[in-house]
């Protein structure tokens, strides 16, 4: 008996192909097994007992591997596998050893870190004690950002590292940049053989789709949602400009949870527009090969113009002789370069070289795509129905003598009305508790509160009776405590348990959040053995480092644990989800 397949031809999108495969395997498999049964063979097993099992192994920062790995699985029922789905830190050495067949979907985070959900799979697989794994047929999808140094290098890492062990590849690992959907498609279909066979597809019977398509509304297509306001928090005073946005959702469809993020697509600035078609010497309607639109179109809606690319500072490296970038590029000084592009956009590249001639499609060439900004959701849907709320830092500064500004947090921040093209970033594993009774605890300084007020928002209007503890801190008090009025509110009435302030610059010797967390330590440690849930949310570089660092600290010290005792504590809050972190 075949297992039905949909004609090539067939008129169906990805999404409704990848259902309809998957709609039709299972017919198939209750067929297969009606037929067995009628001739007589009840000795045998069940078709859907048959079939090759398949691990399918995620490890997110945001969700969107978690995303490819549903995907993933659907493709594998269509092709005749029983998938199973599972975050990496789920899985120990022994199961890794007893598997034959797995697929590793994983992000790069930061400096080249592992994602949160991946660092303890990550230690044992890469520790002496790591088991031989020959019998592992293998492939990994790793997803990254070019603009980053160091692209996909976790997904490159598991890689190499498995076949250290002995593992098989059932196909070369593909590095994936933000426009990563036709690749992941790609490869999928290559790796997963049809009808569970031992040869690769020649060609994908089921392409894995955008989340958030069942609204027709995704990355490649956002929807135009309404701008209904857009509200200074910071004081006069303040040295930072952060917002308040909420927009209409509409009739769109769209619907979040607390503790997801939206994705914005901005449009970049005019005056750099313009600035950069000047130093081009081009025409705005200038026609460039192989492209749908003209020179100004594409510097405006499709390209990176503010960050300098990789390519373009090696171009420009080459050809300005400029003795300081010729100089750090030819030692590769990774933090010199950092420094030396500090607040450049391309434009101050481009002028580094103010008599260099440049063709206007090969300039293009260098470029990245405009890619969204992700902002994590700052409204629960429960208490603003057919809303979503943001809290944003506009940042802007000057060079020279030029005003400068970040892609999509100064377009959202000069709006006044209009919309801007928006989409749903699920976040499944950054949520609130979901027994209401337990402590919740959140550390989200300056914009990292914006989850946290959908957090609490979320638990009022479930009647959660668990603490809610908050820790919040910026610079100063008078013009930085975002919120003031709304924190204020629940703490007063009790619902906001306890409330945690640390504004850095108020006094002489500066406070942060983990200062705080430490001087209140017996009763964090407290809440924790309660079954509290910790979360973070904001800097990853600096503020998150310091709260982990912190919290070892508490949980040694109020536990009387070893280091090492502490360290498995955390992993352990880690794996029961109970310490979660959306950190950038």
């Amino acid at each position: 008996m075949q297992l039905p397949y949909i004609p090539d031809d067939a008129p169906f999108s990805g999404d409704q192909r990848t259902w309809l495969a998957g709609f039709l395997a299972g017919l198939h498999s209750r067929s297969a097994m009606a037929a067995d049964l009628a001739g007589g063979a009840i000795a045998s097993a069940p078709a859907a007992q048959t079939l090759k099992p398949l691990d399918i192994l995620y490890g997110t920062q945001t969700g969107t591997a978690e995303d490819l790995a549903q995907q993933a699985a659907a493709l594998a029922r269509a092709r005749g596998f029983q998938p199973r789905i599972e975050e990496l830190d789920a899985i120990d050495m022994s199961r890794l050893a007893g598997m034959e067949r797995a697929i590793i979907v994983i992000s790069t985070y930061g400096e080249g870190e592992m994602p949160d959900n991946a660092h303890q799979f990550w230690d044992a697989l890469s520790g002496p004690d790591a088991p031989r794994l020959e019998r592992l047929s293998f492939g990994v999808l790793a997803l990254g950002d070019t603009g980053y140094e160091h692209f996909c290098q976790a997904g490159k890492l598991i890689d190499t590292r498995l076949e250290q062990l002995g593992a098989q590849r059932l196909g070369a690992r593909v590095d994936c940049d933000v426009d990563f959907e036709d690749a992941a498609a790609a490869w999928l279909s290559s790796v997963l053989p049809a009808d569970s066979g031992t040869a690769p597809a020649a060609a994908p019977t089921a392409e894995p789709a955008p989340a958030a398509s069942k609204t027709g509304f995704g990355r490649k297509n956002p929807y135009a949602a309404r701008l209904i306001q857009n509200r200074l928090l910071s004081g006069a005073n303040s040295a930072k400009e952060i917002r308040h946005f909420a927009f209409d959702l509409g009739d769109s469809g769209l619907s979040y949870e607390a503790g997801d993020a939206l994705g914005v697509m901005p449009v970049n600035n005019p005056a750099l527009v313009q600035a950069l078609l000047a130093r081009l010497g081009a025409a705005p309607d200038l026609a460039i090969p192989g492209q749908d639109a003209g020179l100004s179109d594409l510097l405006t809606r499709r390209l990176e113009i503010r960050t300098p690319p990789r390519d373009l500072i090696a171009e420009i490296g080459k050809r300005a002789g400029h003795e300081e970038l010729s100089h750090v590029l030819a030692n590769g000084d990774k933090e010199a370069l950092e420094a030396f592009l500090w607040g450049r956009d391309t434009l101050d590249l481009l002028n580094l070289a103010p008599g260099l001639k440049l063709d206007a499609a090969e300039f293009l060439g260098w470029l990245k795509p405009l890619q969204h900004r992700a902002y994590s959701i700052s409204s629960s849907p429960k208490a603003h129905p057919g809303e979503v709320h943001l809290t944003v830092a506009a940042v802007r500064w000057m060079a020279g003598d030029r005003a400068h500004g970040g892609v999509c947090s100064t377009f959202l921040a000069d709006q006044q009305g209009g919309s801007s093209p928006v989409f749903m970033s699920p976040n499944k594993s950054f949520r609130v508790p979901q027994d209401g009774s337990v402590p919740m605890i959140m550390v989200g300084p300056g914009t990292g509160i914006a989850p946290f007020r959908a957090f609490l928002e979320e638990r009022r209007s479930l009647g959660a009776t668990g603490m809610n503890w908050l820790f919040f801190g910026d610079q100063h008090r008078a013009s930085d405590f975002i919120y003031e009025d709304e924190i204020g509110q629940m703490s007063a009435s009790g619902f906001l348990t306890r409330l945690d302030l640390a504004f850095s610059r108020d006094q002489a010797d500066k406070i942060y959040v983990q200062n705080r967390m430490e001087e209140n330590g017996r009763a964090l440690f407290a809440a924790l053995e309660e079954g509290g849930h910790f979360y973070v949310c904001g800097d990853a570089t600096r503020m998150a480092r310091d709260v982990d660092a912190s919290l070892h600290r508490i949980i040694e010290t109020q536990g009387g644990l070893t280091p090492e005792a502490a360290t498995e504590y955390v992993n352990r809050l880690r794996r029961d989800k109970r310490y979660v972190r959306d950190v950038y």
